[in-house]
């Protein structure tokens, strides 16, 4: 499989973590966001919406990350990750949409403005959409506080889920959200990022940064 990926987005670094996770080996091919290589006339066609990451298995071309983690679960035989029951397979659906949703894109704003506009030198941080993001993330987080009650994840087993939200949570430090009001969820985090397949993921990450 070839993954066209961008190192320092979390939806490609989801990918990533999960295929290292299972064992699926992943040819990477990096595409500069930067500057605008996910819009050329070849890229758009394998994903007209000029985004990453894009998964290639042969002839099959798949766009959307949720969608590639079970893809690969399913095609490493992970039904454990990737669950088929109609319940887990609901429960796992719920958190990926749910990170989709709202999850992620709290976190992204503040990234973004505090760290993506630095590194692609698009000026200082708008702080009305930082306080916004500060906010929104104050709300997801303790969503996902309360859901995790005494579960180690999110999922009660580890699941794609959890390999769906680590990527933005592990952005927090970086980008001045704190985890430390809320105990679970922080201690979940550590959970994740000390697995060797999202140490592996991240510390890539770094240093593409």
């Amino acid at each position: 499989m070839k993954l066209y990926q961008f190192p320092l987005s979390p939806n490609c670094q989801k990918v990533v973590a999960l295929a290292h996770e299972v064992g699926v080996p992943l040819e990477l091919a990096p595409i500069d966001l930067f500057k605008g290589e996910a819009r050329t006339p070849a890229m758009l066609a394998k994903n007209p919406n000029g985004k990453l990451p894009i998964l290639e298995d042969g002839d099959f071309v798949l766009w959307e990350s949720t969608a590639m983690l079970a893809y690969i679960a399913a095609m490493a035989g992970r039904a454990d990750l990737a669950p088929t029951t109609p319940r887990e397979r609901a429960e796992v659906d719920r958190w990926t949409s749910w990170q989709g949703a709202h999850f992620s894109p709290a976190i992204r704003k503040v990234a973004f403005e505090r760290i993506v506009k630095k590194l692609a030198g698009l000026g200082a941080p708008d702080e009305a959409i930082v306080k916004a993001g500060i906010e929104e993330f104050a709300t997801v987080a303790n969503v996902l506080e309360q859901s995790l009650g005494s579960k180690e994840y999110v999922c009660g087993r580890l699941t794609i889920a959890d390999f769906a939200l680590t990527p933005s949570a592990a952005l927090t430090a970086n980008c001045g959200l704190d985890f430390a009001p809320y105990p679970k969820a922080k201690a979940w985090l550590g959970r994740m990022v000390a697995r060797d397949s999202m140490k592996k993921t991240l510390a890539a990450a770094r240093g593409a940064a």
